[in-house]
């Protein structure tokens, strides 16, 4: 064994030699640059820096797996192509993620462009981890620039990276980056600009003689002990000690962590994070969501006063205006809601949530690698199935694909607001002195989020005891450094999430917007009051039809519209309901009146009775965080499941859940008297 390892420690000692024979040229430049690197090892925020919002997002032609596309200015009107490859332990692929940017480094993939070179993110704090792949990298004999990271959190433990000295033994340029202060950015540019790109006509050079890596799946632990013999070689005496400090930050972390993963006081913690969270939804917001309802209505009224009467103003006041507007005031609250998110990743408290509710999901057969797809989910259930694609064990990703919808995700947040901020009263619940800190619609709106945690895991439970059983694997995952998070990657995260929500507001609700509109105005009948043309269109005729399965749930007509509008996005039933209850009002003595106060104010013309009440709109909320209504996500279940059977079986499943407990809240509310 010692005498392989010592032979595999002398193969890797080329690298050194052989990449310092590229010398830089003016008459090459890199076109393609790829960013590869561990998970968590901050190669997101380096691709950040690098393009800004010079950025597409995709997927890979024919998979699921991310594809984030980005592009460089490198001076003197060179630009070149960014690409953020899926993170990766090494080349020897273990999933689809890490198979995928092992194909792109090899030029297998002809959607992608073949990277001209490779910067390596390589965690400064986690060296001997990091430096696995990056062996890797110059055995395939492609330009590699090595980005350090956290070096900043290094340096707060009293101790730097002898870049100088670990490039002379890597063979390669080493560059320290600190993207919070943009220290290292341009040091990193200059040297992708002078370097010189990879022949991809030479043979060797290409990569495409992978063999290497496939057998790393032979003979394991002789390859890997000579991998990390030639790692400790590399790093002996590159970290260096640079001050004598009294309390290491390890030992800070050490601390805060005895008290945020406290087996009580951990969940005490989290639960008011998350609390002050979904009070701040409410209560920071409430001035820009004002503006644009304003706005919207300003420009309505605008329409009527430049356009006549007729089927044309009518579609762009109660179509487009009334549809996409009202789901437009909502923006602010899902900015909120990501820039809250994408800071708690940051600082690094995410992670250790991770394992507080591996406590809890290791009980109802859920991998720990679950909390990450499932707090993924919150954004959207499409990438959260996605990253399911970490989960080895097939049972428990499967499970996780079947319970990730009923996780809160941000299509929902639209229909929550806008039944809390019509009927659940702004009670004080919490206060601390003059200071409000909990009142009862953030009370409210954490409970729907709480209830789809609790569903997700009471489902995963039974599914693991009953319809795929399976032993709930071990868990290990490795704690990052607290941090203070950066700022402008939490902003990028923000506009790229507000972009995509302005584009399907654009698009789906825009064309779901119009469809319903005429749906709600033809046919015509002039002889009918105002109020009850609506109820005597195609879709007040279809509403009635399906009255009958959602009248014991509370519901009539128009929110049967709204639900099954739902079906192509979940925020799509702001707009049904903007739309049907908009239909000839806007630019007339009506125009004063919101969509919440139109639906305070609707009365059931056959019993006087009101059509929402606080105890509908609870019930109504308490449907959508348990009903499955996204065709997508159905679409990418069927994609991750290569059948059909199982996104079928979710359909069913979560609809009968949501009809019976919905049914269950709103008879039961009854019985208390409640309204």
């Amino acid at each position: 064994m010692n005498q392989i390892t010592h032979d595999r420690k002398k193969n890797l000692s080329h690298f050194k030699s052989d990449t310092k024979s590229l010398v830089p040229s003016q008459s090459r430049v890199v076109n393609t640059i790829a960013l590869v690197g561990n998970p968590n090892s901050g190669k997101t925020t380096v691709f950040n820096a690098l393009t800004g919002l010079r950025q597409k997002v995709g997927n890979y032609p024919g998979v699921t797996v991310e594809k984030k596309q980005g592009t460089v200015h490198l001076g003197h009107g060179h630009n070149a192509i960014v690409l953020d490859l899926p993170g990766l332990y090494s080349l020897t692929p273990r999933s689809p993620d890490e198979a995928i940017a092992r194909e792109v480094l090899l030029g297998l993939r002809s959607d992608t462009p073949m990277p001209d070179l490779v910067l390596n993110i390589v965690d400064a704090t986690n060296l001997d981890r990091n430096l696995y792949t990056t062996g890797q990298l110059l055995e395939l004999g492609v330009p590699v620039i090595v980005v350090l990271t956290m070096t900043d959190l290094l340096e707060r433990d009293g101790h730097r990276v002898n870049a100088e000295l670990l490039s002379a033994r890597l063979g390669v340029p080493v560059c320290e980056v600190v993207t919070s202060r943009k220290h290292g950015l341009d040091q990193l540019k200059r040297l992708i600009a002078t370097t010189t790109p990879r022949d991809h006509n030479i043979a060797g050079a290409s990569g495409h003689d992978d063999t290497r890596f496939q057998n790393d799946l032979e003979h394991a632990a002789t390859i890997i002990e000579g991998r990390y013999t030639w790692i400790a070689g590399i790093t002996e005496g590159v970290v260096e000690r640079v001050t004598v400090t009294r309390h290491e930050r390890r030992a800070v972390d050490e601390k805060i962590d005895r008290v945020v993963m406290h087996p009580v006081w951990g969940y005490v913690i989290f639960l008011v994070t998350m609390a002050v969270l979904f009070q701040a939804i409410f209560s920071w917001v409430q001035a820009p969501m004002d503006w644009i309802r304003a706005a919207m209505q300003t420009l309505g009224v605008a329409i009527g006063s430049v356009l006549p009467a007729g089927d044309l103003r009518a579609l762009l006041q109660d179509g487009v205006i009334a549809g996409v507007g009202n789901t437009l005031v909502f923006l602010p609250q899902i900015l909120l809601l990501f820039f809250f998110i994408t800071l708690l990743e940051d600082t690094g408290y995410m992670a250790r949530a991770a394992f507080l509710m591996d406590r809890l999901m290791s009980r109802v057969g859920l991998h720990g690698k679950s909390f990450i797809p499932l707090v993924s989910s919150f954004a959207c259930a499409i990438p959260g199935i996605m990253a399911t694609r970490t989960i080895g064990d097939r049972k428990a990703r499967l499970i996780t694909i079947l319970v990730a919808p009923l996780m809160s995700c941000s299509a929902r947040l639209p229909v929550y607001a806008l039944m809390i901020g019509a009927f659940i009263p702004g009670k004080a619940i919490l206060t601390i002195g003059p200071l409000v800190v909990l009142t009862l619609p953030g009370l409210v709106l954490l409970s729907m989020y709480l209830l789809g945690m609790v569903a997700a895991f009471a489902i995963a439970w039974l599914f693991h005891r009953t319809l795929i059983r399976g032993e709930a694997p071990t868990f290990v995952l490795e704690l990052p450094s607290y941090h203070a998070p950066n700022l402008k990657n939490v902003m990028l995260q923000m506009l790229e999430r507000a972009g995509l929500f302005l584009r399907r507001a654009g698009t789906v609700i825009l064309s779901v917007s119009i469809v319903l509109w005429a749906l709600a105005t033809y046919p015509k009948h002039q002889e009918l009051p105002q109020a009850d043309r609506a109820a005597h269109s195609f879709v007040g005729m279809f509403g009635r039809t399906i009255e009958p399965a959602i009248a014991p749930l509370g519901f009539e007509w128009k929110m049967g519209i709204g639900i099954i509008s739902s079906f192509v996005a979940r925020e799509v039933f702001v707009s049904a309901m903007g739309t049907v209850y908009s239909v000839g009002d806007i630019g007339t003595e009506k125009a004063q009146f919101d969509l919440q106060q139109r639906m305070k104010a609707d009365v059931n013309p056959a019993t006087g009775a009101k059509v929402f009440t606080p105890l509908v709109a609870i019930a109504l909320m308490v449907y959508y965080v348990l009903a499955m209504q996204c065709i997508s996500t159905l679409a990418v279940v069927r994609r991750e499941t290569n059948s059909w059977k199982w996104p079928l079986f979710q359909l069913g499943y979560m609809t009968v859940l949501a009809w019976v407990v919905t049914f269950g809240v709103y008879q039961g509310g009854k019985l208390l008297g409640l309204q």
